[in-house]
């Protein structure tokens, strides 16, 4: 079964990190990029980083530069989501999906998300 698991949420300070993790099984990171998007209330769901380690491009969204960053373990077949720096409006529920063949490709499989909520 082919599928994608995003663990590492919840609740964070302004200012404050987080890791998220997507776990892959069923296919391995070669054949597919992995991209994390986001949906908060009342808003469309949106593109926030991926990686693709078949050709080595990455993405990124404006709004997340020099705070976000994305980066794969093959070994582990897990792509994971750092995120510094993190403020209020970053809060949303954060979704790892497969992406194929590469980075603004096919939407294949979206894991069921993981809530971050940013508040003090």
């Amino acid at each position: 079964q082919l599928q994608v698991v995003e663990s590492g949420g919840g609740l964070v300070q302004p200012g404050g990190s987080l890791r998220l993790s997507c776990a892959a099984s069923g296919f391995t990171l070669d054949y597919y990029a992995i991209g994390w998007f986001r949906q908060a209330p009342g808003k469309e769901r949106e593109g926030v980083l991926c990686i693709s380690s078949n050709d080595g491009s990455t993405y990124y969204m404006d709004s997340v530069k020099g705070r976000f960053s994305i980066s794969a373990d093959n070994a582990r077949n897990t792509v994971y989501l750092q995120m510094n720096s993190l403020k209020p409006e970053d809060t949303a529920e954060y979704f790892c999906v497969a992406v194929s063949p590469v980075c603004g490709g096919v939407t294949d499989y979206w894991g069921l998300g993981t809530q971050v909520t940013v508040s003090s």
